[in-house]
């Protein structure tokens, strides 16, 4: 098992989960995080510090999409260890609908 991160991720992009990741496995894009799935220890520690619950197991029905892309990205996006700053309009999009196509695949700047 491993975590993966989901379509609310998409322009709220908190970035919460990764001050608590014990192994540094997220990676980040302009607009969204991903989780490197043989990197992640799955300890589960990263869940629960997402206030927009875009984080969960593989193991959840409907995710698969979800860790192809956490896979495809983690191999090409930057290293993300601390904390960076947040969208200033995050709060806006979390819980909308419909991001998926919102994704950009353009890297994101590690902090």
């Amino acid at each position: 098992m491993t975590y993966v991160v989901v379509e609310n991720c998409i322009k709220c992009k908190y970035q919460d989960c990764v001050e608590v990741c014990p192994v540094d496995c997220f990676y980040v894009g302009e607009n969204f995080l991903v989780i490197h799935p043989d990197e992640c220890i799955d300890c589960g520690v990263c869940e629960p510090e997402c206030p927009a619950e875009a984080i969960l197991p593989d193991t959840e029905p409907g995710v698969e999409k979800w860790l192809e892309i956490n896979t495809k990205y983690a191999s090409i996006w930057p290293n993300i260890t601390a904390k960076g700053e947040s969208p200033a309009d995050g709060a806006e999009w979390d819980g909308k609908p419909g991001k998926a196509e919102m994704l950009s695949e353009k890297p994101g700047e590690a902090a």
